[in-house]
């Protein structure tokens, strides 16, 4: 049995971290957009106006249902074909669509989840000084539904990172595509993928290590 080429993992690590603020920057850009979205499909998920509740039902049941794979295939290869006025769609925005489509369908049902969880009280206190329906979900409701929420939506932001890696299937070279193009000219698969596992993994641990201490800040201002 052959053992690890330790040497070659090393100096691998140092390649592939140059990678890393592409995927970081898919992700961040995935999330900002997913929350953006996530939270006006959670909003009208919970007043259920006429006809547009129908449309915002299709929509998470089709982005929830469908593998993100297919999905980003459909934004690459699918949109310039139907949509010729866009003539080619490149690797990185057809990521950053697909997994802002793909994750927001998942954040809106958590969002709209932690909205219904807000004590009803809170909801008459609003209607009884007065306030419309906007000025009570962006000063009373969202803000609490946004604790409540924030640890699961971290949880989804580990999961975009992680997505990521099918950007490589699109021609776009970031971690995992780098890993991809470094394994094939080395064959040395084994190493060159261990490493980038564990620059994945690295992220995730940070990541949990902030959540952690984001729960813990959230339910002390809570708990004033």
């Amino acid at each position: 049995m052959q053992g690890l080429n330790l040497e070659y993992m090393w100096d691998l690590v140092p390649i592939l971290l140059g990678y890393v603020p592409l995927t970081l920057f898919m992700a961040v850009v995935g999330m900002a957009c997913a929350l953006v979205l996530a939270s006006i499909l959670a909003v009208e998920r919970v007043f259920q106006i006429p006809v547009l509740d129908g449309v915002v039902r299709l929509f998470i049941s089709f982005f929830r249902g469908t593998p993100l794979l297919v999905q980003l295939f459909l934004f690459y290869y699918g949109l310039p074909q139907v949509l010729s006025f866009l003539g080619t769609i490149n690797g990185v925005t057809a990521t950053i669509m697909g997994l802002t489509l793909h994750f927001s369908a998942y954040m809106a049902e958590s969002i709209r989840a932690a909205i219904l969880g807000v004590d009803r009280s809170q909801w008459e206190a609003a209607q009884a000084v007065g306030m419309t329906q906007g000025q009570m979900m962006r000063q009373i409701i969202l803000p609490q539904a946004a604790r409540v929420a924030a640890p699961t939506l971290v949880n989804y932001f580990i999961d975009m990172i992680k997505g990521t890696s099918l950007a490589f299937t699109l021609g776009v070279t970031e971690l995992m595509g780098a890993t991809q193009k470094e394994a094939a000219g080395s064959f040395l698969y084994f190493e060159a993928f261990l490493v980038a596992a564990a620059i994945y993994w690295g992220i995730v641990e940070a990541l949990s290590f902030g959540q952690r201490h984001l729960e813990t800040y959230l339910n002390k201002a809570h708990a004033r």
